[in-house]
């Protein structure tokens, strides 16, 4: 149910489609008040209709405010603080897991305090879909997706019980189960509406614009659908579930105009890469992008939704496209009601947001890319916006052996027991996999066509390589049988082996011990290749140094010639049948086959068959016996969900902010330092913290599971923080991994935190540009928090884990232009002091006092990155749910 908004401006009007009549707030008739606003790009004028249709006197919405954002127009800047609230929620099982655990857990506080654990529901429709468990086990054979599945229940069993009590005790909660598809690729083939509609409180039908934020950064899928959606972490995730409207600056709009259509062999996963590169280079982290001009209308809606997918890799917190008639036709081809794709051309003709390639809008800044110049690309080997053309892949891996890696030259050793040998630039790892990709046929058709040709002409990926499949989607495995392609990847060792993340997360599965012994013990630089979104180091697989994003195509491709130490376009990838030479050129398809190939093999009616029963699951979800409640009955000794300890003692007044004295560092860490280094979702070493806690309590190292597995448990994830194998901690010189110095003893981090704690000594992490870049999980600010942080302090953040360390409590600060860690010769042996907490506001500038061991000290001005007056209430009060709590309380 929607809330009926004040409407000083006499917006409300209704529209008629299809025999129904909705009401709607009607821009035209904002627009005879407050100037004309058929240049505001197509978001910002979702972002007006949202402020229109939630005025409530200045209690969140004022009139100002929805003239601050008219006004946008003559000052891009502004600086304005806006309430806004999205229609819904999306969750994916690792994000979610902790935020049923966290409403769950406000359940019991509530009741404590006195008040209605009803209160604790969510008040929009939230979607979770469980898509980041399953891990490529078994690969390479026909069984593997049964063996994958039952692995993958037999580890979570646990963590299902509970999701699944949560859909049975949450009101507008609903859980897509195991082995369905990814998240944004179920949002965008089937939960988005493009127009959303609910009953308000006067019992009428109102129509307004599909808006989400979801738990993962990868969220942003949705703009490509004209859906206005982004990640947040979960605890923002939470705040909005139970009510509370997300603050934000009013932002800034990029545009970014294409022009031109793509080349033939030129896929959309290399126009992708392109503009992540471009748009990293401009500078948008914080800001919205929307794309223009007539190139948009040359993309598909798939094309479209893999550039929107992306935006957390160039830093935007979203990449917007307009509705049109592609849009329509999309929603026609998945399965949607004939009567809701006539109520989204209606109200997007109506609203003015309907997109031709001839709207210019007034925007921030804009860049403009030809899309016919984009060649064939990859990036890596560590960043998705190192894009490197095709020829030159080879060039940039042996120069980075050389420079990265010490090594003149690539080198060879032999594999025990298995006949071959491994070498540096060997790709151990071939992945089709992420939602980014694998949502558009047109690449995927594409690879199982190089499939085709390649099994045709005899040629088999090398014996080192790990190869999967694994679509965010079940109606891809549908079209590639229609198109008789599946086969031919089964051929070429891409048989199916899960509908869910896999390696785009770090769930790739342990590569053959004898292989991976021999990259540990000869100190191979081996590679990955895959279609997925983020290529962090430490990310794909603990024994995989180098990894490169490409097109499914490619993958394939990469996996026939098995290495990325030559040159792709010139040398063969393998030979035939009769011992001549194949090259790339010879089983790579045109535009036209791949067209009228995935014409011929993709209808509505696999979209509305797959769909028709999406929450009913699988025999194995089917079978979990579980009652709803009020409260949850939490298992004692559980190592997967656990009570956690954030409103221990909670008090219906929030104590004063205290001042932070003599914090000594944790952690003193240089640029890009990813949510991944702070909060790793892949494997658990035995020998670290969190190992060494699942061993005390009897978990043996066969059932670790992985981190992100145990999001649940704060004991774990605790421990996990800033545990990354790859991280770096300039407080310990030449050592890797989550490790740091506690009274000149070099130590895993968390035994660091704990000895602090028992001292009573408040802590401080140091760090440099792009701090908490990468995924939008909230871990990386809770563990933070919960070993004892108070406040971070860094040259730059990345906007979803800057609101995190907010809602956590934690305060960041950011270095005025020129100061950094460096130019100030901050050590590990400095001690930190601020005064004047009490009284902070946001953005203003806040003495830190350095003192040194031998009495002498500075002080240097930082900024602080609460940016809102909401968001310092949540300083205040500890947290964003602390402060929610305290308010439905009372």
């Amino acid at each position: 149910m929607t809330q009926a908004g004040q409407d000083t401006l006499g917006t409300r009007s209704n529209l008629e489609v299809g025999g129904k009549t909705y009401a709607y707030y009607s821009l035209k008739k904002a627009a005879q008040k407050i100037g004309d606003i058929s240049r505001l790009p197509f978001s910002m004028k979702v972002l007006l209709e949202n402020l229109l249709r939630f005025e409530d006197g200045g209690f969140t919405v004022s009139q100002a405010d929805i003239q601050a954002l008219a006004d946008w127009q003559k000052n891009p800047d502004t600086g304005e603080e806006i309430q806004y609230r999205p229609a819904r929620v999306l969750m994916q099982d690792f994000t979610g897991v902790p935020c049923v655990v966290d409403l769950a857990a406000m359940r019991d506080a509530i009741a404590k305090l006195g008040g209605d654990t009803s209160k604790i529901n969510p008040l929009v429709p939230v979607h979770l879909v469980i898509d980041h468990s399953v891990m490529v086990d078994e690969f390479g054979h026909p069984k593997a997706f049964e063996k994958n599945m039952e692995l993958e229940y037999a580890r979570n069993a646990e963590r299902y019980d509970f999701l699944k009590w949560g859909a049975k005790s949450l009101d507008n909660f609903k859980a897509v189960p195991p082995g369905t598809g990814i998240c944004h690729q179920v949002n965008l083939e089937h939960i988005g509406a493009g127009v959303w509609s609910s009953m308000d409180q006067n019992g009428e039908l109102v129509a307004y614009p599909d808006t989400c934020v979801g738990t993962d950064s990868h969220t942003t899928m949705i703009n490509g659908l004209g859906v206005l959606g982004w990640g947040v972490g979960g605890i923002e995730a939470e705040a909005a579930m139970l009510g509370q409207p997300v603050s934000m600056l009013i932002p800034e709009v990029v545009g970014f105009k294409l022009t031109g259509t793509l080349a033939e062999g030129v896929t959309a996963t290399d126009l992708v890469l392109t503009c992540v590169q471009m748009l990293r280079a401009v500078g948008v982290v914080g800001r919205f992008v929307e794309f223009y001009g007539p190139g948009v209308s040359t993309l598909s809606l798939a094309d479209r939704a893999t550039i929107a997918n992306m935006a957390p890799e160039y830093g935007a917190t979203c990449g917007f496209f307009g509705i049109d008639h592609k849009t329509l036709d999309y929603l026609r081809l998945t399965g949607r009601d004939e009567n809701q794709i006539a109520l989204v051309e209606a109200y997007s003709r109506e609203q003015g947001m309907w997109f031709t390639p001839d709207h210019e809008p007034i925007f921030t800044k804009t860049l403009e890319l030809d899309v016919g110049t984009v060649v064939p690309s990859l990036a890596g080997p560590k960043r998705p916006q190192d894009k490197v053309v095709l020829t030159e892949v080879d060039d940039l891996f042996n120069d980075e052996l050389h420079k990265l890696y010490g090594k003149a030259e690539p080198r060879r050793v032999p594999v025990d027991g298995e006949g071959h040998d491994i070498g540096d630039g060997d790709v151990v790892i071939a992945a089709i996999t992420s939602c980014t990709n694998t949502s558009n046929p047109s690449v995927l058709v594409a690879a199982g066509l190089v499939a085709k040709k390649a099994h045709e002409r005899g040629l088999k990926p090398k014996p080192w390589v790990k190869t999967s499949l694994a679509p965010g989607s079940q109606v891809v495995t549908d079209y590639l049988e229609k198109a008789g392609l599946q086969e031919h990847l089964d051929a070429v060792g891409f048989d199916l082996v899960g509908y869910g993340c896999t390696t785009c997360i770090g769930n790739s599965g342990p590569l053959a011990p004898p292989i991976s012994q021999a990259i540990n013990s000869n100190d191979i630089i081996a590679a990955s290749v895959l279609s997925g979104n983020r290529n962090f180091e430490g990310r794909v697989s603990p024994d995989v140094r180098a990894n490169f994003l490409a097109s499914p195509p490619l993958v394939v491709a990469y996996a026939l010639k098995g290495t990325v130490t030559e040159d792709f376009t010139t040398t063969p990838i393998g030979q035939d049948n009769d011992g001549a030479d194949v090259f790339l050129r010879d089983i790579w398809p045109s535009n036209q086959e791949v067209t009228e190939l995935m014409n011929g093999c993709i209808d509505r009616e696999m979209f509305q068959a797959r769909y028709a029963d999406v929450y009913k699951g699988d025999e194995h979800w089917q079978a979990i016996d579980v009652t709803g409640s009020d409260t949850y009955q939490w298992r004692p000794g559980s190592t997967y969900v656990a009570n956690p300890p954030y409103f221990e003692g909670l008090t219906m007044t929030p104590a004063p902010v205290l001042d932070i004295i003599e914090a000594m560092p944790l952690a003193i860490l240089g640029d890009s330092v990813t949510t991944d280094h702070i909060s790793p979702a892949g494997s658990i070493k035995a020998d670290s913290p969190a190992g060494i806690y699942l061993l005390e309590n009897q978990v043996s190292k066969a059932d670790f599971n992985s981190y992100g597995s145990r999001r649940g448990n704060h004991e774990v994830m605790m421990r996990g923080t800033f545990a990354n194998i790859r991280i770096r901690n300039e407080m310990v010189p030449g050592v890797e991994g989550g490790m740091t110095a506690y009274n000149g003893e070099t130590m895993a981090i968390y035994d660091a935190a704990m000895k602090h704690k028992a001292d009573g000594t408040p802590l401080v992490v140091i760090g440099g540009k792009e701090y908490g870049t990468g995924s939008s999980r909230d871990w990386a600010a809770k563990g933070t928090n919960l070993l004892g942080v108070r406040m971070v302090i860094v040259e730059s953040f990345e906007r979803i884990h800057r609101s995190n360390l907010v809602g956590m409590g934690v305060l960041p600060l950011q270095f005025h232009e020129g100061d950094t860690r460096d130019t100030l010769g901050l050590t590990g042996n400095d001690s930190f002091t601020i005064t004047g907490l009490a009284n902070l506001t946001p953005g203003q500038d806040v003495p830190v006092l350095v003192s040194r061991p031998d009495g002498t000290g500075f002080t240097f001005i930082a900024k602080c990155r609460i940016d809102t007056a909401n968001e310092m209430e949540y300083y205040r009060n500890g947290g964003i749910l602390q402060y929610v709590l305290r308010k439905l309380a009372a």
